[in-house]
C-alpha cells in the first residue's frame, strides 16, 4: 500500500479509502444489499491487513449502523492512532424540526451522534455530505471550526456540490480565519467526468484532497454492461447517474483487461489512481476480491495508449449526483 498526505494537511492516507456504506445493518435505512456486522468484519480486517488506514463512512447509512459497525470493529482490530476515521452529516436522521442538514443545532447534535455510534472522541475528517441552500454556508463553517476547536474532528471537507459553490464555503471561512475544507468528496469516475470541467482544477489549485466516490461507477465498471447485481437492481439512485453511451467505454475498459489479464475493476481503478488531482478513491466492498482488486490497482500502470483508449468514446453528461 502506498500513502500520501491528505491534500494540504500532515495527515497520511492510503490511496484506496474504504467505504463503508456497504456495511449496514439491511432492516435499517434503504439498502438491502448491505451486509450485517457479521459478513461486515471481516471485510474491514482484510482492508486493515491490506494496509488501507482511511475509513469512510455517514451518519445516514444504513441509519447510522454503518458507523455502529466501523466503530466496533476499528475499536477492537486497530490502533486508532494509526487510522483515519471519517464520516459525513447532512442527510435527514430523524422526523420533525432540526433533524436533518447543515445548521449549528444540526451539526452539534449530529457530531456527538456520530462520536457515539463510532466509540471514539473524534473523528479525523468531518464531511458535509451535500450543499444546504436553507441554511448560510457562514454558519455552517463556523460550526464546523468549532467542532475542531473541541477536538472532535481534526479536519473537515466537503461532498458533491457546484464548483462554485464550494468556492464560495473555501472563501466564507478565509475570509473568517476559520478551519478550511481539506477534502472534496466528489462523483468521479470513467463513466462520469464532469467535474474535470471546474471542481478538479478548483481542488488542484486549492490544495484540496479529491476523494471520489462511486470510482467504479457501482460496479458498472467492474462486470459487463448487460449484466446486473443485487444492488444495481434496487439501487434507484444508481440508476439516474449513467447512460447508454456509457456502453462504450464499459467496453474498452473490458478490453484492456483482457489483454493485461486482470479483472476490469483494476483497469477502472487504475485510470482514477492516475489521475493528477486524486488523492484515493473511496471504494466500497461486500466480497474479498473487491478488495483485492483495489489494492492490485495500486500497483497497475497504464500505458498511454491505454489512457487514451479509455477515455475517448466518453461523452458529455447533464451534471448528476448532488
Amino acid at each position: 500500500m502506498r500513502y500520501v498526505k491528505l491534500g494540504r494537511t500532515g495527515m497520511d492516507v492510503s490511496v484506496i479509502c474504504l467505504g463503508c456504506m456497504s456495511f449496514g445493518e439491511p432492516k435499517r435505512g434503504n439498502h438491502p444489499w448491505t451486509l450485517d456486522e457479521e459478513a461486515s468484519r471481516p471485510l474491514i480486517r482484510q482492508a486493515l491487513e491490506a494496509g488501507i488506514n482511511f475509513f469512510d463512512t455517514a451518519n445516514v447509512y444504513s441509519a447510522g449502523s454503518s458507523e455502529e459497525i466501523v466503530g466496533r470493529a476499528l475499536g477492537e482490530m486497530a490502533n486508532r492512532d494509526e487510522i483515519v476515521l471519517a464520516t459525513k452529516v447532512h442527510g435527514v436522521m430523524h422526523d420533525g424540526p432540526n433533524g436533518r442538514g447543515l445548521s449549528r443545532k444540526a451539526i452539534f447534535a449530529e457530531m456527538d451522534a456520530s462520536l457515539r455510534r463510532l466509540r471514539t472522541d473524534y473523528v479525523d475528517l468531518y464531511q458535509i455530505h451535500r450543499w444546504d441552500p436553507r441554511v448560510p454556508i457562514e454558519e455552517t463553517v463556523e460550526a464546523l471550526h468549532d467542532v475542531v476547536k473541541a477536538g472532535k474532528a481534526r479536519y473537515v471537507g466537503a461532498s458533491s456540490m457546484w464548483a462554485w459553490q464550494f468556492a464560495k464555503a473555501l472563501h466564507a471561512a478565509d475570509r473568517r480565519d476559520l478551519t478550511r475544507f481539506a477534502t472534496m468528496q466528489d462523483h468521479y469516475n470513467l463513466l462520469y467526468r464532469e467535474e474535470e470541467r471546474e471542481m478538479l482544477p478548483l481542488c488542484s489549485d486549492e490544495g484540496i484532497a479529491v476523494i471520489p466516490w462511486s470510482p467504479l461507477a457501482r460496479g458498472r465498471l467492474a462486470r459487463p454492461w448487460d449484466e446486473s447485481s443485487a444492488r444495481s437492481e434496487t439501487d434507484e439512485f444508481g440508476k439516474t447517474l449513467y447512460q447508454d453511451d456509457d456502453r462504450r467505454i464499459v467496453e474498452r475498459v473490458a478490453s484492456v483487461a483482457e489483454r493485461r489479464g486482470v479483472p476490469m475493476a483494476q483497469v477502472a481503478l487504475a485510470w482514477l489512481l492516475s489521475r493528477p488531482a486524486v488523492t484515493a478513491p473511496i471504494v466500497g466492498a461486500t466480497k474479498a476480491h473487491h478488495l483485492d482488486d483495489a489494492v492490485a490497482a495500486v500497483d497497475l500502470k497504464l500505458d498511454d495508449d491505454e489512457v487514451r483508449s479509455l477515455e475517448e468514446p466518453y461523452r458529455p453528461h447533464e451534471v448528476r449526483g448532488f
